[in-house]
């Protein structure tokens, strides 16, 4: 079993997958945060990048609901920080990296729905005050470790 300690090895075991198993694993870190968002639309993505026979065009509908959930929880963030809003937005972004191409990321898509995950994770953290963020990260070393091992 391979075991994962750190983010270097992390990033190196994802950047080692292909599109296809980088969507499948985004879609397991997504599932994740999921309950930190309540606009539904994320879920509906989150099914469809969880799907490996999701089609081109549902994939692209998926990120452009994405990107708009983005945007809408970014604007309702506001000045005043909403973090229960922050961390909608960054499940957006985790979405929108589960449903976009690995190689148009840096990092490629399950680093970035991996690192959105986290900062939703910690958003939360901040809202109930309570530090849950690094076992996010510990989850992830987890997830993939059973991905890589499956």
């Amino acid at each position: 079993m391979t075991a994962i300690g750190n983010d270097s090895e992390f990033r190196r075991l994802v950047a080692d997958l292909d599109g296809a198993s980088q969507r499948a694993l985004s879609a397991r870190f997504l599932e994740r945060v999921l309950p930190l968002c309540n606009d539904m639309r994320i879920a509906r993505v989150a099914q469809v990048a969880a799907r490996p026979d999701a089609s081109e065009r549902e994939l692209e509908e998926a990120l452009h609901q994405a990107r708009a959930v983005a945007v809408e929880t970014h604007n309702r963030c506001g000045a005043e920080c909403d973090w229960q809003e922050q961390a909608g937005y960054f499940v957006a972004r985790a979405a929108i990296a589960a449903v976009s191409h690995a190689d148009k990321l840096p990092g490629g898509a399950a680093w970035q729905a991996a690192m959105s995950s986290r900062m939703a994770r910690t958003c939360q953290s901040i809202e109930q005050t309570e530090d849950t963020a690094g076992q996010e990260a510990q989850a992830q070393y987890r997830i993939l470790s059973e991905f890589i091992n499956s």
